[in-house]
């Protein structure tokens, strides 16, 4: 186990990001056509091609998923992986003709410090071909790819990943970015609210506080302090299982899993959130008892959401711009034991 969401067998995952730029792009390529469907919670989304995923649609799987930054400008970056899908022959078949399928979600990192002056047309189409180009098993973390440019009110947000295993043999797990319109902190740190389901260490190994005090709970977002609106934000996901799964299935699994933004953040959903989870099964492996099974997938589906938004943070490198924000590790650091 890697503790990424390439435990699940029938998908791979690539980064792509520009430093100068200060985003970047990740890509979910599936080995076959895979079952999904999606959520929205956030008030504020950004996404592409997702009416396909709704359980009444014609589609019955899609090729890939990206997860990006760029706002409005990086929904580009699905024509890039679709083009390099298309190029190896992979596509919904319309007589003669191939269509990669491949919905996708955005954040906002316009205000991270990057240069955005690029001309006519934005680089996101190039930097969804270069990811799905190095999709693997294996991939980076925290300022990479899609999170490359992702922030919180408080630390440099990132790209983060995590897997379980159910009690029947499912594999699960979570891809997210998060630029988040609030915290994962439990007030001014070093404890992730995410730290009631860490395993080991993933995260720091700090768990949670002997005690949450009012002054902990305090309410804190992008802009709050300025007095002016919150930029928009987006913690953005894709929950995968290798179950075999009906797109009603996947359709109830997103929904579930948005519980992991409840879990880690404090808060989500807001109106400035674009919050969004794709949920997505590769059909590895049947369901034996459907109920139970399913009710356990969701279950540790919003965890592993809640880890994987931990982990993005506490892998996270704050960028090179003036008045960047911190990394935890950068506050937090120290505080790690081996």
């Amino acid at each position: 186990m890697r503790n990424l969401i390439t435990d699940v067998a029938g998908l791979r995952v690539g980064n792509a990001h520009d430093p100068e730029l200060g985003s970047g792009v990740t890509a979910v390529l599936f080995d076959e056509p895979a079952v999904a469907s999606y959520a929205v919670n956030g008030g504020a989304p950004g996404t592409r091609d997702t009416d396909l995923l709704e359980p009444d649609k014609v589609v019955p799987g899609v090729n890939a998923i990206v997860l990006s930054g760029g706002s409005a400008f990086g929904l580009d970056a699905a024509g890039g992986v679709q083009a390099f899908l298309r190029e190896k022959g992979i596509g919904f078949a319309v007589g003669p003709a191939l269509v990669p399928l491949v919905p996708q979600a955005i954040t906002f990192d316009l205000l991270n410090g990057g240069n955005k002056g690029w001309g006519r047309y934005p680089p996101y189409r190039e930097l969804g071909y270069e990811a799905a180009q190095a999709a693997g098993l294996d991939f980076a973390l925290g300022t990479a790819g899609g999170g490359y440019g992702a922030t919180t009110v408080d630390l440099k947000g990132g790209l983060g990943s995590a897997s379980a295993v159910t009690s029947a043999g499912h594999t699960v797990g979570a891809l997210v970015i998060v630029n988040a319109l609030a915290s994962t902190l439990v007030g001014d740190g070093p404890h992730f609210w995410a730290g009631a389901y860490e395993e080991g260490q993933e995260f720091g190994g700090l768990g949670l506080p002997s005690r949450i005090t009012p002054e902990m709970r305090k309410l804190n977002w992008k802009g709050r302090a300025q007095e002016a609106a919150p930029p928009v934000s987006t913690t953005i996901a894709l929950v995968a299982t290798d179950a075999v799964l009906t797109k009603a299935q996947a359709k109830r699994l997103a929904v579930i899993s948005h519980d992991g933004h409840a879990k880690g953040l404090r808060f989500a959903h807001a109106l400035y959130d674009g919050d969004t989870v794709f949920a997505a099964a590769t059909g590895k492996k049947p369901l034996k008892d459907e109920a139970a099974d399913f009710i356990e997938i969701g279950a540790l589906a919003s965890d592993c959401l809640a880890r994987a938004i931990a982990r993005g943070v506490y892998e996270a490198t704050a960028l090179p711009f003036a008045q960047a924000q911190p990394a935890w590790k950068d506050r937090f650091g120290g505080l790690v034991k081996g």
